[in-house]
């Protein structure tokens, strides 16, 4: 899961649990997310990378670079 991109579907922000869609095993699974950044925001629709996994279902998570 490190390392792979997703989308945004609910905004990410401090106190606030986001999800994100990333591809896993050949189709598209929802992740709830924080920012590993606990003061940034980031908006729906924003690709963003996985830097942190806690299985079953919650990745941290930073914007993409372009």
């Amino acid at each position: 899961m490190i390392g792979k991109e997703g989308r945004v579907t609910g905004r990410i922000g401090p106190g606030r649990t986001g999800e994100v869609i990333i591809a896993v095993r050949g189709g598209t699974e929802a992740f709830y997310a924080h920012p590993v950044d606990p003061r940034e925001e980031i908006q729906v629709g924003a690709i963003i990378v996985v830097v942190e996994y806690h299985p079953p279902r919650t990745v941290y998570v930073a914007p993409a670079l372009a």
